[in-house]
């Protein structure tokens, strides 16, 4: 076993982001799955950038409200509750998430995580190429899967990762190939990837490298064509992708703030499935080279108007917005903070700490 000390996360953010925050009153939130960690991004009084960030193995999909934020783990699904009262500031932060409710699923390998207008909670079960939901009983409670996929069975045979709702309902899915057979996508993730419509099953769009987070956005389809290393739109109409914006990096994780989109960005890895793919290319042909961290990008314009660098992290896997937050922090379970902060219903606002005596 290797005694060498873990390399220091350092997070750094453009010039004006504070700012941008800051107009748009919203925090940022992102999950990074290779080393288990989840990052809350808001700002400090004295305007400047905060970064807080805690450690759930294998941090993947994540949706988030202002009250509300939905993580998934290596094998399980954690809601997490804000506990603070409108107004309240804590230690100088105004939400303060506690994981509340943890559902058992097994290593289904979850993707993208949604909440639809009814409440009820559905997520990509990539490892079973198809959406589901919670069971009280079991793992996991099927609903769909592709028409070209013929079983059940946890053999992850089209990477069916991205999720976007429609009027609060599952509607487009991304996958990385039409592939019936155990691990098929690996073959065709240079050209492989597609977009799937949940209502009629339709494939609306091909040709695609291994694309990631569909969402649904004023009207329009956006998601990231993570082999190629662009920020687009789908034309449903004429079944065609519309690159927007080039993202220095393997894009997966796709967020908005108003006419902005926050993107998120890895280095990719240089062996098996990331091995030679198409932005390796264009990386190279624009002189440049993978970056791990968050875009902001100009819907308009297609411009990356400010960017936040992590060093000590190369892989990040999904982003939330945080609508009306300015400094959030979040508890975990690597220390017994958790388990003395204690609140009561009927008693907003009131936290009481300490550790218990015998």
């Amino acid at each position: 076993m290797s005694n060498t000390p873990p390399v220091p996360i350092q997070v750094l953010g453009s010039r004006d982001l504070p700012a941008w925050l800051a107009e748009r009153d919203v925090s940022l939130a992102f999950t990074t799955y290779q080393t288990g960690k989840i990052f809350l991004i808001g700002r400090k009084p004295d305007g400047s950038l905060a970064a807080f960030e805690r450690t759930f193995n294998r941090a993947m999909g994540m949706t988030a409200t202002a009250q509300t934020l939905w993580l998934a783990t290596a094998y399980q699904l954690w809601r997490f509750e804000n506990i603070l009262a409108d107004g309240q500031l804590d230690q100088g932060f105004d939400r303060l998430y506690v994981p509340r409710v943890g559902y058992t699923t097994g290593d289904i390998d979850i993707h993208d995580v949604s909440v639809a207008d009814t409440g009820r909670v559905v997520f990509s079960a990539t490892r079973f190429s198809c959406l589901a939901t919670m069971s009280e009983r079991d793992g996991f409670r099927p609903l769909w899967r592709p028409a070209f996929v013929s079983k059940m069975a946890p053999e992850d045979r089209c990477h069916l990762n991205g999720l976007a709702l429609v009027a609060g309902q599952p509607r487009y899915v991304t996958a990385c190939a039409r592939s019936d057979v155990v691990a098929g996508w690996r073959a065709r993730r240079h050209d492989g990837g597609c977009v799937i419509d949940v209502i009629d099953g339709q494939v609306l769009c091909e040709g695609l490298s291994m694309p990631h987070s569909p969402r649904w956005h004023e009207d329009r389809l956006w998601l990231l064509d993570s082999g190629h290393g662009y920020l687009g739109r789908l034309d449903i109409d004429n079944r065609t992708f519309e690159p927007l914006a080039f993202c220095p990096g393997y894009a997966r994780g796709l967020a908005f703030a108003g006419n902005h989109a926050v993107v998120g960005v890895s280095r990719p890895r240089h062996e098996g499935t990331f091995r030679g793919l198409p932005l390796d290319d264009e990386l190279r042909k624009r002189g440049g080279e993978a970056k791990c961290g968050l875009l902001i990008v100009d819907l308009a314009s297609g411009n990356v108007t400010h960017w936040l660098w992590l060093e000590g992290v190369d892989e990040l896997y999904d982003v939330a917005v945080l609508p009306g937050v300015t400094r959030p922090t979040l508890l975990g379970f690597k220390s017994d903070e958790i388990r003395y902060t204690v609140t009561a219903e009927g008693h907003p606002g009131v936290i009481w700490r300490g550790v218990a005596k015998e």
